[in-house]
């Protein structure tokens, strides 16, 4: 049996209960992961709570989750280049708080044995999001990007993901998280009234593009403000006032050459992966009221 989270009606994290399941078989083209650690994200919680319903509907007993790391430990027809016994990270939508997930081989992609399941769970989500967002606001060398949330699960790959392609960053969050930014090679710039006349202060040679991750109107109107050009503003962070501002919505791109390319920025050091914690399945419920707090600096993380 399969240690699983689900919910079985829309709630405060109470609802979620950890349930036993069969944990299916391979079909062709898919492997079998034994998952040893799952990423939680704000919309998990805001999917449980059923602030999205009208657009992803929950189908009761709902599972929850969209990234792991684990080992293979079966493999379908015709699956050529993963084998029983590797080390995987991977991304099942909607199906990964569980301690197995059947996925198509090109959800997974390898994982470096030096890697800790906890990093190793949380790469996949919230780094895909982070590259794919960087890539549709063609964000480069020379140009200077405004995070907003910086700190989060989303905004810390998106700065070193910047960083890395030669951008110069600013990014908003709370004053204890400015030590980290600046470990990150952030500017950090503390959000509230007067957070446009800061941010100007800061990158004094303007702003070209902006990533909003914190879903508050101050930071789409701030991004409208500081970005001339209205297609490099964009936001993953749910929030109606987008629409209103010219903001662009973007969705995350998955893809197995993507996260590969993520575990090679690991390996050469220059992608870190900051865990708060590092929460037992059965405290899931626990996960969620962490997340929902609005204060967690990188990701959290459910381990088997």
């Amino acid at each position: 049996m399969s240690r699983t989270v689900v919910f079985s009606a829309y709630g405060g994290p109470e609802v979620l209960r950890v349930t036993d399941v069969e944990p299916g078989e391979p079909g062709p083209g898919e492997v079998r992961v034994h998952v040893r650690a799952a990423g939680v994200q704000p919309f998990d919680a805001l999917f449980r709570s059923g602030q999205a319903r009208s657009y992803i509907p929950a189908s009761f007993p709902q599972r929850l989750g969209n990234e792991f790391a684990g080992v293979v430990d079966a493999v379908g027809e015709g699956v050529g280049g993963v084998a029983a016994g590797d080390e995987v990270v991977g991304w099942a939508m909607l199906a990964s708080y569980a301690e197995h997930v059947v996925v198509p081989v090109d959800q997974v992609a390898a994982k470096p044995a030096a890697m800790p399941w906890p990093e190793a769970g949380v790469l996949s989500a919230s780094g895909q999001t982070a590259a794919t967002a960087l890539e549709l606001l063609r964000v480069g060398a020379g140009d200077t990007l405004l995070v907003h949330a910086a700190a989060g699960g989303v905004g810390t790959f998106a700065v070193q993901l910047a960083r890395a392609a030669g951008a110069t960053v600013v990014g908003t969050a709370s004053e204890r998280n400015h030590a980290y930014l600046r470990e990150l090679g952030v500017i950090p710039v503390a959000y509230g009234e007067g957070l446009a006349g800061r941010v100007r202060d800061a990158a004094p040679g303007g702003v070209d593009a902006a990533l909003d991750a914190a879903g508050t109107v101050e930071a789409l109107e701030v991004s409208v403000e500081l970005v001339a050009d209205r297609t490099r503003a964009g936001t993953i962070a749910y929030q109606p006032a987008a629409d209103r501002l010219g903001v662009r919505r973007l969705s995350t791109e998955r893809s197995a050459a993507r996260l590969a390319g993520l575990v090679t920025l690991w390996e050469k050091g220059e992608l870190r992966v900051r865990i708060q914690e590092a929460v037992p399945v059965e405290e899931a419920a626990r996960a969620h009221r962490l997340i929902e707090s609005g204060h967690v600096t990188g990701k959290l993380v459910l381990v088997f």
